[in-house]
């Protein structure tokens, strides 16, 4: 029996964009010399779809199929299993693939979902769906998997099924409710809404929040719990073909996709890497003319669109092919061999054609690790896990788009260029004042640690006995909040006002005489003596819609916005994001007995990822020689100025009072290791060379079932986590190296590192809560010049915090570096996997903790010592 194959262009609703080919077509032959192009499209009319099979067949240059294919044929059952760790395969679930071809890797997806399915059902429980532009192909292919061996073992598990149309049809009818089963819908109309999806940016929390939506109840501003029933959706979209969009496009088509966030739908997406230049140009050009002779029928099917399928006689055409290096970018073009006119019938018209003028048909983008992370980042999906073939060539990366998802920083604008400052995008610096988009993304985060991942049962529980219990902490974020802001507008604190005398400030005792702290809030002392959460969450509402009636008033110039008004949001909204990783590594120690797992976003498959993680290549050298060099630290933000220059605030950075002034600092030559120290390397010590010496890392736990990692899904054992950098105390780690011989860098060391090698937010940094979890450091690596990650961990340096020449203390926050100039604590840089973009990215973001203390996600690198 026929697969049934869906006709996407009589069900196209109002509004969805039908390519008009011919059009495209006579708008790149009308251009200039030098600038025409025919629409990639062509290429792949039915008989280029079977002359691109004979390049992946018989053109072994053309490595991204077969190293697509190597990945699935060894990783599918990882992949269908991973995909399924948000949601177990349920009745109705849906596979498509977009751009689906000659189905030939994809069987081995299909054979691993119905091994994963197991046993046969009646229905079958899911359903695949192959879209693509040529009826005639689908209908070739799909009745070839049927009557395949494939076929015979996807009997009663995976039906194969065709949707005829282009992508824009096909999205627009999965979000119309189109792919709901039939069977279902008879029996539970309702069942189509599951099917409905939301709008296409994607945003759980818009962007233009007004006071008005900020005082709504208290979960507004959560995004909405998955709902546990709807059938999962899975996207494929393999072959790179993502590749043949811009940059901007390919982030604007994946931004499109309807995928639910928090929802356990996802995306298999493959990406060709940015290869050698000349492995590229042979790949698009294979030495027995497959690729040729698939690039010039293109002409054939641009004639035949217009209505001659001769009007550009191949005999005067030739094909090349340019790598452009710089943009990761290769660009296939017809050549003309001589002076030449072609006769365009649908018009009437002559088109001349100069010897060599050169018409583009296909651009395909290549993808740094810069530009993946930046692409899904722009894209709002989240890396769930990836896969590479064995030469390393090319990726596999499943993602899903998260509850909530933090965006690449604004860059600063070129020299010169004056952008008006404004509150609902914002302003020019990337640490300058907060816009409203900042604000929902960090509430998005706060709300769901706090109200996702704290069972009731744990509210009035102290996680770590130096901090208050974690009710105060749902309390302190928007005290603090209100507190400033009744200071700068002169206005009453927001009811309850006791609120303010409770929350406050918190505490952080002396480890080893918690009696010694600085002044703090005086708390409750019994559990019914605190507020409730409900009064809190209240409170919490009311401050927010205090904030965005601030920004309603500046907007509309009823309230002048002045620097000193721009600092208080700045430090308002860093605060809260320093706490929420406070209260993260809190909650840590009682992850698996009271914390909850972050659900909503797909769990890892730790076994899967640390097969992957131990394939990964290590440096090649365990140390990199750095220095002589004049490092620059901190910069200029003096807080005494706001009053003098109100106005300035157009790209102005703000920064806490111990990032100012900016001052030179002379290293000399040292060698450091390219990566921390490791779970691995630090258990090997802790059981050898350190045993008695070292304390157990409160990052660890040891059980009957021996020493394991904590994370926030609870403890994984160590093999999964022996590549990850250790989290534990500078005492520790100083002796560590010591041990070792070397020594913890100091800050101008690390910061010169830093700057040479950090690959930052966009270049793929586990910070923003892009893992819920340490990773293995990527720095050294033969790409990108040693660029990396150190994993998600900040990391401790040997510069005590003390005052620096010129240091101010801050008159809005004098509390917030003077109380710890006290010779106990030491700083530390970079940031964690759940440090906010904005923090990790501030090369002058300085942050410490007491040198004993085991709690915080810090890890350390070893340093060496050259003699002069």
């Amino acid at each position: 029996m026929p697969a049934e194959i869906i006709d996407l262009h009589s069900r196209s609703s109002d509004g969805v964009v039908v390519a008009d080919i011919p059009q495209q077509i006579l708008e790149g032959l009308s251009r200039p010399f030098g600038e025409k192009q025919m629409p990639t499209m062509l290429l792949y009319d039915e008989r280029g779809l079977r002359l691109y099979d004979d390049i992946t067949t018989e053109a072994p240059e053309y490595y991204l199929f077969s190293a697509e294919e190597e990945i699935l044929k060894n990783k599918a059952d990882d992949i269908v299993h991973t995909m399924h760790r948000g949601a177990e395969i349920s009745p109705d679930e849906v596979v498509v693939e977009l751009g689906a071809g000659a189905l030939r890797k994809t069987s081995h997806i299909l054979m691993g979902l119905s091994r994963l399915v197991g046993e046969a059902h009646s229905p079958r429980p899911i359903t695949y769906y192959a879209l693509d532009l040529e009826q005639r192909e689908l209908e070739r292919t799909l009745a070839g998997i049927e009557t395949s061996e494939v076929g015979k073992e996807l009997a009663g598990k995976v039906e194969t099924k065709g949707m005829w149309g282009t992508y824009n049809d096909g999205l627009k009818f999965i979000e119309n409710g189109g792919l709901v089963n039939r069977r279902v819908s008879k029996e539970m109309p309702a069942a189509v809404e599951h099917y409905r999806f939301a709008p296409r940016d994607g945003s759980p929390i818009s962007s233009e929040s007004s006071a008005s939506e900020a005082s709504a109840d208290s979960d507004s501003s959560l995004p909405s719990t998955p709902e546990g029933t709807h059938p999962p959706l899975h996207i494929l979209f393999l072959g790179s073909s993502i590749g043949n969009f811009s940059r901007d496009d390919a982030a604007s088509f994946l931004s499109s996709l309807p995928l639910r966030p928090g929802s356990a739908d996802t995306l298999l997406l493959g990406l060709d890497h940015d290869n050698d230049k000349e492995k590229i140009e042979e790949a698009y050009n294979d030495s027995k003319g497959y690729t040729k002779r698939f690039i010039l029928n293109g002409l054939r099917a641009a004639g035949r669109t217009l209505g001659d399928e001769h009007m550009f006689n191949e005999d005067k055409w030739e094909y090349v092919n340019h790598y452009n290096v710089a943009e990761r970018r290769h660009e296939a073009f017809f050549r003309s061999k001589s002076v030449q006119t072609v006769h365009e019938p649908s018009r009437e018209e002559d088109i001349t054609f100069l010897k060599d003028e050169l018409m583009k048909i296909e651009e395909s983008l290549k993808f740094s690790e810069k530009d993946a992370y930046t692409l899904f980042t722009k894209a709002n999906l989240r890396p769930v896990q990836r896969w590479s073939d064995v030469k390393s060539q090319y990726s596999l990366w499943l993602l899903e788009r998260p509850p909530f998802l933090f965006p690449l920083l604004p860059s600063l604008p070129a020299a010169g260029q004056n952008r008006r400052s404004s509150l609902k995008q914002p302003v020019s610096s990337p640490f300058g004042v907060p816009s409203r988009a900042d604000w929902n993304n960090i509430w998005s985060a706060w709300d769901f640690v706090t109200r996702r991942m704290i069972p009731t049962s744990m509210l009035y529980q102290k996680p770590i006995d130096l901090r208050h219990i974690c009710l105060f902490y749902l309390g302190h974020i928007p005290a603090f909040l209100d507190i400033q802001l009744s200071k700068l507008l002169q206005e009453p604190n927001t009811e309850p006002k006791e609120f303010k005398d409770i929350f406050e400030r918190g505490i952080d005792p002396d480890v080893d005489d918690p009696t010694e702290c600085h002044p703090h809030s005086e708390v409750p002392q019994t559990d019914d003596a605190w507020p409730t959460q409900t009064s809190i969450l209240k409170f919490q509402s009311a401050v927010r819609a205090r904030l965005m009636k601030l920004y309603d008033d500046i907007e509309s110039g009823k309230v002048t916005l002045t620097r000193k008004m721009g600092r208080v949001l700045f430090m308002t909204l860093e605060h809260e994001g320093m706490h929420t990783e406070t209260l993260l590594y809190m909650l840590l120690q009682r992850a698996g007995t009271g914390t909850l797992p972050p659900t909503g976003f797909i769990s890892p498959s730790w076994s899967s990822l640390a097969a992957g993680w131990a394939a990964a290549p290590a440096p090649e050298a365990r140390t990199v020689t750095l220095g002589p060099a004049t490092v620059i630290l901190g910069h200029d933000d003096a807080e005494a100025e706001d009053d003098i220059f109100p106005d300035a605030i157009q790209g102005h950075e703000y920064g806490w009072d111990n990032e100012s002034p900016k001052r030179e600092v002379h290293v000399d030559k040292f060698e450091i290791e390219w990566r921390p120290v490791t779970n691995g390397e630090y258990y090997q010590f802790y059981i050898g060379q350190g045993a008695g010496k070292v304390d157990l890392p409160a990052s660890w736990v040891e059980n009957d079932d021996g020493i394991l990692v904590r994370t926030l899904y609870g403890p994984v054992e160590m093999e999964v986590a022996e590549r990850w950098p250790v989290c534990t105390s500078y005492n520790d780690l100083s002796t560590y190296a010591t041990v070792k011989g070397g020594r913890l860098p100091s800050e101008p060391e690390l910061r010169l590192f830093y700057d040479k090698f950090d690959s930052g937010y966009e270049g793929g940094a586990n910070v923003g809560f892009r893992n819920w979890h340490p990773v293995p450091a990527t720095t050294g690596s033969g790409r990108s010049g040693g660029k990396g990650s150190n994993g998600g961990v900040w990391e401790w340096t040997s510069t005590v915090l003390e005052k620096v020449d010129g240091f101010v203390p801050s008159k809005l926050y004098p509390g917030y570096s003077m109380d710890f100039f006290d010779g106990k604590h030491q700083v530390v840089l970079g940031g964690s996997y759940a440090t906010i973009p904005r923090i990790s990215e501030r090369r002058s973001f300085r942050n410490w903790y007491q040198r004993n203390y085991p709690y915080p996600w810090v890890g350390g690198r070893v340093v060496y010592d050259i003699p002069k």
